[in-house]
């Protein structure tokens, strides 16, 4: 046996078995973010950092066990007070919806890697050494190896490489032995049915535009995930003000059943001593209720943030004194100049007019499975018996070589002719799902515009009412201590105004929720932007001057004390 050449081979399989795992998820991981990085970069003119690893990246699988994510989420107990800002970067850093996002964005480039690959050379190594004992005796060995390599082409065809090595040698009787090399070389090049870049290059020009789409799909999902944690932060804080105004409440129904038991040794009767004492026990229950309601609303914004249930987190009471202070931050546009926003910035959009884009060409690419099957192939080789690794004695003058062109006709093609229809259809349904797409696009600016619209009136209103109900309680008070006002008089002018005090900070919250919402769906929103939720100009465009729409009744800038539109004025023609 020829033990340097299996040496040899022996060597270069160890060569490959020694490449480890590690060196091939760093591979695997440089060529993604080199692909992200560009992509993004031609999306958005810039790219950012973007990276997948998190604390178990750097473990083997087999080191980590349920214990150990046991400790994880189970830390020492310790109280954080997060303001909104780093609540919002606690999220993006920990939140388990946030690194899935993006997971999935980094499979979108891993798959361009392997779809990019195939049309790179590939090469291929192996040998295989045998040991045989013959009926009469006789033992031999062989050893075949073969290397090359083989490329596919945007143009359709496939080309191919290789040098093959056999040596065969008997170890008993006549110690004969025999060796041989040969180099061979294949193509395959299309002319109809599946010729051309269009078509042989389909699969990576959709991975491509598969890397694009899930870029789009991460920026809007990292507005919206911000939005959503801002939203929830503040839902927290009108949680903890419907806490305090209602142990408001309680103290003061507390008070008023205190001095009617006072009172009740002369002038109280036992009637509305017992029906004030019910009152106290009903603003107890509902403050003890709030305060429930709250933590369990807590609990799950730990959970959204992916924050350990053990974390005694607290929050920064400030922020609801700052959006007070901001007040309700204008927007003005109309249903027909947000459209035409939508149609540029929001990405999601975007995607759903590329994906049109992909279904046409699924039409020819159907079209192209009806064509007849018309191929040139050729291939060539050349043989040495000098020596399996004798590359030198390889005599040129004996190539043997053949070309040809292979034709099947198009006799039986039901199948792609079933799928070119159903493609044709397919294609059509394309068509009323971009188009239903467009009208779902107004209706829900109109919606979201009609709210911010509503939000801004109710929030003047209960702003207002919220003052007439204090003085409501203050008089009513005095007037049920001078004993001209019975005591459910007092108790629904109480109950009046615990409902507008909450309402108020309600309607506040929800008006900052639409309107980043509608910014967001928009795709104009700069949630990069310090502060994003309180600024006016957190927005990526300037915005187009507003123009009076058909029919349009524009009620934002309505006062409380104003009068509002007639029915008549609202449906005139």
């Amino acid at each position: 046996m020829n033990l340097p050449y299996a040496a040899g081979g022996a060597a270069t399989i160890m060569l490959f078995a020694g490449c480890t795992t590690v060196f091939y998820k760093n591979q695997a991981d440089k060529h993604v973010y080199e692909i992200l990085q560009k992509v993004e970069e031609d999306i958005f003119g810039k790219s950012t950092d973007f990276s997948i690893d998190t604390p178990y990246s750097g473990k083997k699988p087999e080191e980590i066990t349920d214990q150990n994510i046991l400790s994880d989420r189970s830390p020492t107990a310790e109280k954080i007070v997060l303001p909104i800002d780093e609540a919002v970067d606690y999220a993006i850093a920990h939140s388990r919806e946030y690194q899935s996002e993006r997971e999935s964005l980094y499979l979108a480039a891993l798959n361009l890697t392997g779809e990019r690959h195939d049309f790179f050379p590939q090469f291929f190594a192996g040998t295989r050494a045998t040991g045989t004992r013959l009926e009469d005796g006789e033992r031999r060995g062989t050893v075949n190896s073969n290397i090359g390599v083989t490329q596919a082409l945007l143009t359709g065809a496939d080309i191919g490489i290789s040098i093959a090595n056999d040596l065969l040698r008997y170890y008993t009787g006549d110690p004969r032995k025999s060796a041989a090399s040969a180099i061979s070389m294949n193509l395959f090049q299309p002319l109809l049915r599946g010729a051309g870049r269009k078509i042989a290059g389909e699969q990576l020009k959709q991975a491509h535009r598969n890397v694009f789409y899930a870029i789009r799909d991460y920026s809007h999902f990292q507005s919206t995930f911000a939005v959503d944690i801002v939203i929830e932060y503040y839902r927290l804080l009108q949680d903890k003000d419907v806490i305090y105004n209602q142990y408001a409440n309680y103290v003061s129904r507390k008070q008023d059943a205190d001095y009617l038991r006072a009172r009740s040794v002369d002038r109280a009767n036992l009637e509305q001593v017992a029906s004030s004492e019910q009152e106290e026990l009903r603003a107890k229950n509902s403050y003890i209720n709030s305060i429930a309601n709250f933590r369990d609303s807590l609990n799950r914004f730990k959970t959204t943030l992916g924050m350990p249930q053990t974390v005694d987190l607290r929050l920064d009471d400030s922020e609801l004194t700052k959006l007070r202070d901001a007040g309700l931050i204008p927007l003005d546009l109309g249903t027909a100049g947000s459209f035409r926003i939508a149609l540029e910035n929001r990405l999601p959009l975007l995607n759903e007019l590329d994906r049109y884009e992909d279904q046409k060409r699924q039409v020819a690419l159907a079209a192209d499975r009806l064509k007849a099957d018309l191929n040139i192939i050729g291939d060539a080789s050349l043989e040495n018996d000098e020596g399996p690794t004798e590359y030198e004695k390889f005599d040129f003058n004996n190539v043997r070589a053949s070309v040809g062109v292979q034709l099947n006709l198009p006799l039986d093609r039901l199948r792609e002719r079933n799928q070119y229809r159903a493609t044709l259809i397919n294609f059509e349904s394309a068509i009323r799902r971009l188009g239903l797409t467009f009208d779902q696009l107004r209706n829900q600016i109109d919606q979201d515009l009609r709210e911010l619209r509503r939000l801004r009136l109710s929030y003047e209103i209960t702003k207002s009412a919220v003052a007439i109900a204090e003085n409501r309680v203050v008089g009513n008070r005095l007037r049920f201590q001078a004993g001209t006002l019975r005591l459910n008089e007092l108790t629904d002018s109480q109950d009046d105004l615990i409902e507008e005090q909450n309402q108020v900070t309600a309607e506040l919250v929800s008006y900052l929720a639409a309107r980043l919402r509608f910014l967001a769906y928009l795709g104009i929103l700069a949630s990069d932007k310090e502060v994003f939720w309180l600024e006016e100009d957190a927005i990526t465009i300037d915005l187009p001057e507003r123009r009076p729409e058909p029919n349009e009744i524009v009620t934002e800038n309505f006062e409380a004390t104003d009068d509002l539109p007639t029915p008549e004025e609202i449906f005139a023609d």
